[in-house]
């Protein structure tokens, strides 16, 4: 068991579709843990924390976004992972 972090932006029309709540819930639903929030330049940015396959997935539904996203482009960088666990939240 390899836990790894990542931070994370997502650039294009991905602030007013639902997309943090998108992130949230499929962070949720893959046991990840971290935050998201908006950013002042119209982005998304994320940080994540678990297994390497689990972000991958999760990487690739960033990729996709909900319905009235348009994602551009999803910016990766790795992290010294902090291994704390919890949830995953949206930060206001």
């Amino acid at each position: 068991m390899s836990i790894k972090r990542y931070h994370i932006t997502v650039i294009g029309r991905v602030q007013g579709v639902g997309y943090r709540y998108f992130t949230r819930d499929a962070a949720q639903n893959l046991g990840l843990s971290g935050w998201v929030r908006n950013t002042n330049d119209g982005r998304v940015e994320l940080e994540i924390e678990g297994e390497q396959a689990d972000i991958d997935k999760l990487i690739e539904k960033l990729r996709e976004g909900p319905a009235l996203s348009r994602v551009v482009d999803v910016e990766v960088q790795i992290m010294a992972a902090m291994n704390k666990g919890g949830e995953f939240f949206i930060k206001r």
